[in-house]
């Protein structure tokens, strides 16, 4: 009995797992992911209830549970004073990314937020208009922008916004309606992946370039979608660009990202070795970044690119005045 109590447990705080992720599940769904029958999902509801969490069922299409926010925190979990601290912590770190742990601070942040009772709504977002952040290493966003962005992403609902391209005001804002899937952190900049309704397309948008940004009452069927994270890395360090390079390093491919920011450069396993790709406008100043690394490599493509290498190292050596290294 008491293994079966345990087990009742465990899945009692899986459902409420899955009610904190998404707004509205059918009950179906939470058998399917939880391999129980929907007469067990209704029993595990009831007992999230008798805890104190609100949970609404509504019959007929977009119906299902969902977990009711704005209610009171449940007893013996955080205070109000807790519950204020964490979500101020939260939004300062999810907004300046002074950290490797942005995700699973905005997840927990999306969390907290469906449970966090009005009257404290009011009070984190005053506080966090008080928190900055000394960190240069990214540019900042708006803590609340990625809030709407990640509820988004969590509740399948389509999300307008209005965009401003590369070129700022020269080139203007566009109104965009997407699908988001997800939030990409890199070492200097948030991303949304999304599907772009009117381009019928995937695309990266820069979140710091999103004003106007809003979540609609549309909800979606997400599509098959790419890898996200390698998506966003591809397309911010080759496909913007007008020119593509890779290189063959003889360097491990774990030493060589090490050396290489991930907005900067794909590197990819080759064996021992490993393959780099980058774009830029100008390869001249890929190639002598990938010099600077101090390993021995070769250019793969394109051709011209292995001509101007050659024309470097004449250069170079025609710098050192004839001088030998030591021990030649």
């Amino acid at each position: 009995m008491e293994a079966e109590d345990r087990g009742t447990t465990e899945r009692v705080l899986s459902l409420l797992g899955l009610l904190q992720r998404r707004q509205v599940w059918t009950g179906p769904e939470l058998a399917g992911r939880l391999a129980v029958t929907t007469r067990t999902v209704r029993r595990d509801v009831e007992r999230l209830r008798e805890l104190g969490y609100r949970v609404d069922a509504a019959q007929g299409i977009g119906g299902g549970y969902r977990l009711v926010p704005g209610q009171e925190l449940p007893p013996l979990m955080l205070d109000d004073a807790e519950a204020i601290a964490i979500a101020v912590s939260l939004l300062a770190g999810a907004g300046a990314g002074v950290s490797d742990s942005d995700d699973a601070a905005l997840g927990a942040l999306t969390k907290l937020d469906r449970v966090l009772p009005g009257r404290l709504r009011q009070e984190v977002q005053a506080l966090s208009r008080s928190v900055e952040s000394f960190t240069s290493g990214r540019d900042p966003v708006d803590a609340a922008v990625l809030m709407v962005l990640a509820r988004a992403c969590r509740d399948a609902v389509q999300v307008g916004f209005m965009y401003t391209g590369p070129r700022g005001a020269v080139e203007g804002s566009a109104e965009r309606r997407v699908e988001p899937y997800r939030l990409v952190t890199s070492d200097r900049r948030w991303y949304l992946f999304a599907y772009d309704l009117d381009r019928d397309d995937w695309r990266t948008f820069r979140v710091d370039r999103m004003t106007e940004v809003a979540a609609r009452t549309w909800r979606f069927t997400p599509r098959p979608a790419p890898d996200a994270a390698g998506y966003v890395q591809e397309g911010v360090t080759n496909r913007v660009y007008r020119r593509q390079a890779r290189f063959l390093v003889d360097a491990p491919a774990a030493v060589v990202r090490g050396q290489i920011p991930a907005s900067a450069a794909v590197v990819l396993e080759r064996e021992q070795r490993c393959e780099v790709r980058a774009g830029s406008d100008d390869l001249d100043f890929v190639l002598l970044h990938v010099a600077l690394l101090g390993h021995e490599f070769e250019v793969l493509d394109p051709p011209d690119l292995a001509d101007r290498a050659m024309d470097l190292a004449a250069r170079l050596g025609r710098a050192s005045g004839g001088v030998r290294p030591p021990g030649s």
